[in-house]
């Protein structure tokens, strides 16, 4: 019997104390780069579009990459898919640092999203959901969803305090190092499951054909495709949003006291409450996914972001409303991720969630490049993102109500009786 099985029992795992800590790192990097939106575009004299596009086309091969990386888990074991990962990960923050035009951006970011991939939810969720117990898998996928969250709230703020002192291009060398130093969390992730698992005859090529075959697996990736197009274009654009589109900071006032006192610093500060407030909202979300349908819990929070984006848009932008929308939306933000994954793993079977929830994340990258790329390209051709924020609020709509058919119940089992 392996560690992993052997303490499959307890909440708390190696596995998933690696892997938490894992994403928080990755996650910290990732969602800095929003901050990075405008003093690139500046020293380069770029469109607000360049950079987006070469965000857009990170989060793109970021989703493109899940299910790969969920094949090479397969054929490889867990932990060297992961080692991958990281190894692409930290080259591509290394040349990046050195890019100066968008094309070479733009390509590098395909690097950084392939190694995003490699060492994110697809991979650490599918091997802490394995390491659980059925009665600890929900919360224990929230855990890992919310550490994510808690990279979130660290890496903009940082990267805005980092930015005061040092020029972009070094702070993506420090980066590059923070990556490379999860490479010692390798040996705490278990035994490589992926590759242990293959004895037991299964077909990733049979599990495949039976989820395209099923219409709930069609409507939980169509899903997921407005929670990448929300959270991609806020990742990318919201520190700018507020940064133009807020009222002034008073002087004097808390903000000022906190030493916020410019929409700049608001913007990365509401960027991290978002994170701060998902850790409570994602662990909710993996306690009441185990109580509760998970679609029907996934249409209410799709509904209550469609209720709070619409809100936030029709009222005047100030520091309150900011504050108020980000721990809001926060609350909602990453709540979806452990619900879908547990959707996945309770319809399809834990043996090829990998792969599987590997190719329903590219709806939401596919996602998160429209909402990344829409951002860029309306906003230089309105001046401002109050269109491609409607068009959220429309897609959050169409999610609240696509996931209400889904038989949720494993594939083959029969229907509870009426």
């Amino acid at each position: 019997m392996t560690a992993t099985r052997a303490s499959s029992h307890s909440l708390i795992t190696p596995v998933l104390i690696a892997g938490s800590v894992i994403l928080i790192v990755n996650f910290a990097i990732r969602s800095a780069f929003g901050v990075f939106q405008i003093p690139i575009a500046d020293e380069f004299g770029w469109l607000r579009a360049e950079f987006s596009t070469a965000i857009a086309i990170q989060n793109l091969a970021w989703g493109i990459g899940q299910p790969i990386f969920g094949a090479i888990a397969e054929k490889l074991g867990e932990r060297k898919a992961v080692l991958i990962g990281i190894l692409i990960y930290a080259a591509g923050l290394l040349l990046t640092s050195f890019a100066v035009s968008p094309g070479q951006m733009q390509v590098l970011e395909m690097a950084v999203g392939f190694g995003i991939a490699g060492t994110g939810f697809g991979l650490i969720l599918a091997m802490v959901g394995r390491a659980a117990s059925d009665e600890n898998r929900s919360m224990a996928m929230a855990i890992a969803t919310a550490a994510g969250s808690m990279g979130q709230v660290i890496g903009p703020p940082l990267a805005e305090g980092l930015l005061s002192a040092l020029p972009w291009q070094t702070i993506f060398l420090l980066f590059t190092a923070a990556i490379l130093s999860m490479i010692l969390l390798l040996p705490f992730l278990g035994k490589g499951e992926g590759a242990v698992v293959a004895r037991d005859g299964a077909s990733l090529s049979g599990a495949l054909r039976r989820a395209a075959r099923d219409p709930s697996f069609t409507l939980i990736f169509l899903g997921f495709f407005s929670c990448g197009y929300q959270l991609g274009f806020m990742t990318a654009h919201f520190p700018a949003l507020v940064t133009e589109m807020c009222g002034p900071i008073a002087p004097g006032g808390v903000l000022d006291s906190m030493g916020v006192s410019t929409t700049s610093a608001l913007g990365a500060m509401a960027f991290g409450l978002v994170g701060l407030a998902n850790i409570g909202g994602t662990l909710f979300a993996g306690w009441a996914g185990k109580r509760f349908p998970k679609k029907y819990l996934l249409s209410t929070i799709y509904t209550l972001r469609t209720v709070v984006a619409a809100a936030f848009i029709l009222f005047p932008i100030t520091p309150f409303s900011v504050i108020v929308f980000a721990i809001l939306m926060g609350s909602l933000w990453l709540a979806t991720v452990p619900l879908t994954s547990g959707l996945v793993g309770h319809i399809y079977g834990m043996r090829f969630m990998g792969t599987l929830y590997g190719i329903v994340f590219l709806s939401h990258q596919i996602g998160s490049f429209a909402g990344i790329w829409l951002g860029g390209r309306l906003y230089d051709a309105t001046g401002d993102y109050t269109l491609v924020w409607w068009i959220g609020v429309a897609v959050g709509a169409f999610s609240a109500i696509v996931h209400l058919p889904i038989r949720e119940r494993p594939l083959g089992a029969p229907a509870a009786p009426a």
